[in-house]
């Protein structure tokens, strides 16, 4: 298990208020961690950022539209 201490989780600027997000810190060397927002003591998913830089450069193509 990752030590997340220093983890500066954050939404996204196009997420509502509704609290029904996922937070991301980019913050740590070599790693970026997500979690729900809802649940901030919960789960985290732990991404290379080689595998985060993919994700976001599939969802900016496209790639996982209906």
């Amino acid at each position: 298990m990752r030590d997340l201490e220093g983890a500066n989780f954050r939404t996204s600027t196009y997420s509502a208020d509704q609290g029904n997000c996922v937070e991301v810190a980019t913050n740590l060397p070599g790693i970026v961690a997500v979690r729900h927002s809802k649940d901030p003591a919960g789960s985290v998913i732990i991404y290379t950022d080689a595998e985060w830089a993919a994700f976001i450069g599939g969802a900016k193509d496209g790639e996982f539209d209906l």
